[in-house]
């Protein structure tokens, strides 16, 4: 099988560690990270993911943003998107759903059902 590939758009250096970590140890999937919505879109086109994690806040260009603009993108679109974001209210969730976004995970996360948890959220074993 191959290896699941996820790309973590955050801001935050301590939130993107613990991210990669986390999945390449619990999960043995490639991770690989960046700090922007600008970044991310870049890399989601070059790198091809199999999903990406997005934090919703973030300087200069936000998650939301950032997840409308992978969404226009042809060689993007089909890319499942997980937010991670502290604010995540039961409107929240229809409303990220409403627009396309595979789930959102609340922040601060437990490192170690991260990956359980994405695996959940896009039907796939955990398993390698």
């Amino acid at each position: 099988m191959k290896t699941k590939r996820i790309l973590v758009v955050d801001n935050e250096e301590y939130i993107q560690e613990v991210a990669k970590i986390c999945l390449e140890t619990v999960a043995a999937w490639e991770v690989m990270t960046v700090s922007s919505g600008k970044e991310g879109i870049m890399k989601a086109e070059t790198w091809q993911p199999d999903a990406i994690l997005l934090d919703v806040m973030m300087p200069d260009m936000d998650g939301i943003t950032t997840f409308e603009k992978l969404q226009a993108n042809p060689a993007t679109k089909d890319i499942p998107v997980i937010l991670l974001t502290a604010k995540i209210q039961a409107a929240d969730r229809r409303r990220y759903a409403q627009m396309g976004m595979a789930n959102a995970i609340a922040k601060p996360f437990n490192p170690l059902e991260l990956a359980s948890q994405i695996a959940t959220s896009l039907g796939w074993s955990t398993e390698n």
